[in-house]
């Protein structure tokens, strides 16, 4: 049954919420979150108050007053009447309401009933990014918007996925919120079988609430309290003025552009593809000797324990002297950086911004992530990227949470594969931690390190003008085979600009990305057919000048595997891979 389903929805998501916690933690409070989670699940009947849980299995008082708690600030935060406690029920039906008459006979006025809070959906939920994101249309607009469109101008606004579930042994994802629009006709939706969906008149209201709040003002920088300003780089100028820096909370800042600046994604262009070493630039590259800087960890903001304790890493590490800098990042989870000292520094001399990346990326996976990725083709695509991006050390942290041990025993082969492959092949360093404090305490080190090891050298930086996207990672292959002992660095806005997913997206990645949805070809097998076949036009005339009938089709099936016959070990295509190409690609 899926948890949507059950009778009482909302207080199985928090003992869920609290189970993946405890999981994380590799605490012993699993096992009965566990038993309250399961019970809960298969209980038919709704309940009103927490209160009436302690009846099932694994629900003791402790438990049902922190659902009771938490169910009084979720009634708050939404304007939603508090139930009654049972035995405050049980008392009225007794007589001893408080509405009695006073000892001298004088009745008490009757209590002026409280005028319920408009509501307003949780700050980041599915609710909140759904009503954003159809309030981006006109209001006297009557069209709507599909799936398809609605998901992708609402999903920046919300912290969990409208496409896949956050646990990958579940099918809940962000957009069963919108059953719950629906229920409280906000949103209506038209057509068959191309559904659209529209804000009803109350729908608007609460959309125009939403821009109204203090957290809705912050995150946007229209206004409100809680806004805190600090510099950031800004890419093409020399003042170091950049994205305001907002607060999600009055107690705690964080740094939150929430994509890559669209001004950073231009920084470096596409450039002409480059045949060997006479088409690599010449520079004189930009020197910071050591005191001009500082070393700090950056880590993407998505990197979170749970929905409720979203500040949880960050705030251990700055307890463990390691305070990283928050950022949405297009790749890995965390990086280290050299910020300059001076702000003006590096475009001084034709560079951007006041910081320069570093040799080291983080990719961290929990164990349950980690199975999900390899099931739907992410873990590949991960790994292609951040093997193009240029940096050095790629470090995997695999997070060994405790799982079902049935789901683990069947994706126990395909995991260690995985891990062996990654460090084998890929030639990333892999560090297995028991649970999410560990990793935090990992982070910590490494930025102690690093720091010692950096801040003591001179950095040298490639000028961002002489950079294009094809000839980045050949420049600093060319680069370390001349001169293996320096380190060759450029700008954080650079760096973001080539790793940005759409930014720098050229005709070859395209291509790339389409040879890998067929299940077989990896990023070094793709690589190979690309080098033989430029374009997809080039790739799909091929095929077509291998002709037509049996003979025809024969060609095809074998066309790839005759082209490839001398490539060896894992870049080898065999004849069923070829004919399952030959399918797509040539209608065989």
């Amino acid at each position: 049954m899926d948890d949507s389903e059950s009778a009482n929805p909302q207080l199985l998501a928090w003992v869920k919420e609290w189970l993946d916690v405890a999981r994380e933690r590799n605490s012993k409070g699993i096992i009965t979150y566990k038993h309250a989670f399961d019970s809960l699940k298969a209980c038919p009947i709704t309940f009103e108050h927490p209160a009436q849980l302690q009846q099932l299995k694994g629900f003791g008082p402790k438990l049902c007053e922190r659902l009771e708690d938490q169910l009084k600030k979720h009634c708050q935060e939404n304007g939603l009447p508090m139930p009654q406690h049972p035995r405050s029920r049980k008392a009225s039906k007794n007589g001893q309401s408080n509405s009695e008459d006073d000892e001298d006979g004088a009745s008490r006025p009757a209590k002026k009933a409280r005028k319920p809070k408009a509501y307003v959906p949780a700050f980041r939920s599915g609710a909140y990014g759904l009503v954003i994101g159809l309030s981006t249309q006109d209001e006297d607009a009557s069209v709507g918007m599909t799936k398809v469109e609605l998901i992708e101008v609402a999903q920046p606004h919300c912290d969990s996925s409208f496409t896949a579930p956050n646990d990958p042994t579940k099918f809940y994802t962000a957009w069963n919120s919108m059953k719950t629009l629906m229920q409280k006709e906000l949103v209506y939706e038209r057509g068959r079988p191309s559904k659209r969906y529209a804000l009803t008149d109350e729908g608007w209201e609460v959309a125009k609430r939403i821009k109204e709040t203090n957290q809705w003002q912050a995150e946007n920088n229209t206004g409100g309290e809680q806004q805190s300003t600090i510099t950031t780089p800004a890419a093409n100028t020399g003042s170091g003025s950049g994205p305001s820096v907002r607060a999600r909370s009055p107690s705690v800042t964080i740094p939150e552009p929430a994509q890559v600046p669209s001004s950073y994604q231009g920084v470096v262009s596409d450039g002409p593809v480059v045949d060997g070493d006479s088409g690599l630039p010449t520079f004189n590259p930009i020197r910071l000797p050591p005191g001009s800087f500082s070393v700090h960890l950056l880590l993407d903001v998505r990197e979170v324990r749970a929905k409720t304790d979203r500040d949880y890493m960050q705030e251990e590490l700055a307890k463990q002297g390691a305070k990283p800098i928050m950022r949405s990042m297009d790749l890995g989870d965390a990086q280290w950086i050299a910020k300059c000292h001076d702000p003006t520094l590096l475009s001084r001399h034709g560079a951007e911004g006041d910081e320069i990346v570093l040799d080291w990326i983080v990719e961290r996976k929990r164990l349950d992530d980690l199975i999900g990725s390899i099931k739907d083709g992410r873990f590949h695509e991960q790994k292609f990227r951040l093997k193009r991006s240029g940096a050095k050390k790629v470090i995997y942290i695999i997070e060994e949470i405790a799982m079902d041990p049935a789901s683990m025993q069947r994706y126990e082969e395909a995991v260690q594969s995985a891990i062996a492959s990654t460090q084998v092949v890929n030639g990333c360093f892999v560090k297995k931690t028991t649970k999410m404090d560990e990793t935090v305490r990992y982070l910590a080190r490494m930025t102690t390190m690093l720091k010692r090891t950096y801040e003591s050298k001179t950095l040298n930086v490639i000028p961002t003008n002489v950079l294009t996207a094809q000839n980045y990672l050949p420049l600093l292959a060319h680069l370390g085979g001349k001169q293996p002992s320096t380190g060759f660095y450029i700008t954080y806005p650079a760096f973001s600009s080539l790793a940005s997913k759409s930014g720098t997206m050229t005709l070859r990645d395209v291509f790339l990305k389409m040879l890998m949805t067929t299940k077989g070809v990896t990023g070094e097998r793709a690589l190979e057919i690309q080098k033989r076949w430029k374009t997809p036009y080039d790739f799909v005339k091929a095929f077509e000048a291998c002709g037509s009938g049996d003979q025809g089709v024969k060609r095809k099936r074998d066309m790839v595997f005759a082209q490839t016959t001398q490539l060896v070990g894992r870049k080898k295509i065999s004849k069923a891979l070829s004919q399952k190409i030959a399918e797509v690609w040539g209608n065989a």
